[in-house]
């Protein structure tokens, strides 16, 4: 069924979700479940789609059922994403998996006239060598880390997309960048999770195991800003609210650590006393990707949760899964 369109709303105007249709993609994955928990209870229309029910990368499937549920508003969460090892094996599957559902998930909010749509990108966006703390004026200026370009090509189309849409048809299309992110319903598989949940579960393994070490890829020199999904989740309420004039906005907590910082604190969160040893022959990846969030503090919202208190409900995350995994559990037992 072709969409029919409807006339775009003014940019940058304050919406109210009161008594509004919501759609979160991606809504069962970490960040899109973290949105839902902060909406529960409140006077919105959850629209959640699981991706039995809707294929993202399928035009005719998303342009129909846009056109049947007329989202009001869209946080636009649902996307593929995985660690090093993850965007370093399978770059054709996240540019193509990407490109697909952001496509369709824009395109179809601009023919609707959704009121207003936040795309989720990442910091992988950001030219491998960027002057620190990384500004969003950044995007674009320089050469990309090679380990994650695919990914990161299909983000920066996904942002333009947004601004695209904005300057010709003036949607109030808003884009955000946070940094790593962690905490209840990461992924912990093997080989394709992200820095926090990787080392949450070989620490875990080798304290079950009794091995004397466990590996860190790389050389542990390489800083990374932390951000708790439950933060991010807070933030982007904060941006879809607001009177936003910008069409990126970064995300972060302002500090970075040093994986090798990051490592030990997990060692302590899990209670491994061995060795921690660093595989220099894998990749660092980016050494550094501290974000500058002046422009989200000026909207008036600020990180809460505390490293060391993230990390720990991070682990319980990770333990209540091994006890009993729920159905799509992410983590490979």
């Amino acid at each position: 069924m072709p969409l029919t369109t409807a006339m775009a709303p003014e940019q940058g105007s304050a919406p109210s979700l009161a008594g509004k249709k919501v759609w979160i993609t991606g809504h069962r994955g970490m960040l899109g479940s973290a949105v839902v928990r902060l909406f529960e209870g409140e006077d919105v229309q959850l629209l959640l789609t699981s991706r039995q029910e809707l294929d993202l990368t399928d035009q005719a499937a998303v342009y129909d059922w846009m056109d049947k549920n007329r989202p009001d508003y869209i946080f636009h969460v649902g996307a593929k994403v995985g660690g090093i090892h993850a965007n370093s094996t399978l770059p054709a599957s996240f540019i193509y998996d990407n490109l697909m559902i952001q496509t369709n998930v824009i395109s179809g909010a601009h023919k609707i006239g959704v009121k207003k749509l936040l795309f989720v990108a990442t910091n992988c966006t950001y030219p491998k060598n960027a002057e620190q703390p990384i500004a969003e004026e950044a995007l674009l200026s320089g050469p990309l880390d090679e380990s994650v370009r695919a990914y990161a090509v299909s983000k920066i189309a996904g942002i333009e997309m947004c601004r695209a849409y904005r300057k010709q048809y003036g949607c109030d299309f808003v884009s955000v960048i946070p940094p790593n992110l962690y905490g209840p319903g990461d992924n912990y598989h093997s080989q394709h999770s992200h820095v926090v949940a990787g080392i949450i579960r070989r620490t875990h393994e080798a304290k079950i195991q009794k091995k004397s070490e466990f590996i860190v890829w790389g050389d542990g020199t390489p800083r990374r800003e932390l951000l708790h999904v439950d933060d991010l989740a807070e933030a982007l309420k904060c941006v879809m609210l607001a009177s936003t004039t910008h069409d990126l906005y970064n995300i972060g907590c302002n500090h970075d650590l040093a994986i090798a910082d990051l490592a030990e604190m997990i060692a302590e969160v899990v209670g491994f006393r061995g060795q921690i040893v660093y595989d220099k022959n894998k990749p660092n990846g980016t050494m550094r990707k501290l974000l500058d969030s002046s422009k989200i503090k000026k909207l008036g919202w600020r990180p809460r949760v505390a490293e060391m208190a993230g990390l720990k409900g991070a682990y319980e995350d990770f333990l209540s899964l091994l006890e009993a995994p729920a159905p799509g559990a992410r983590i490979d037992l």
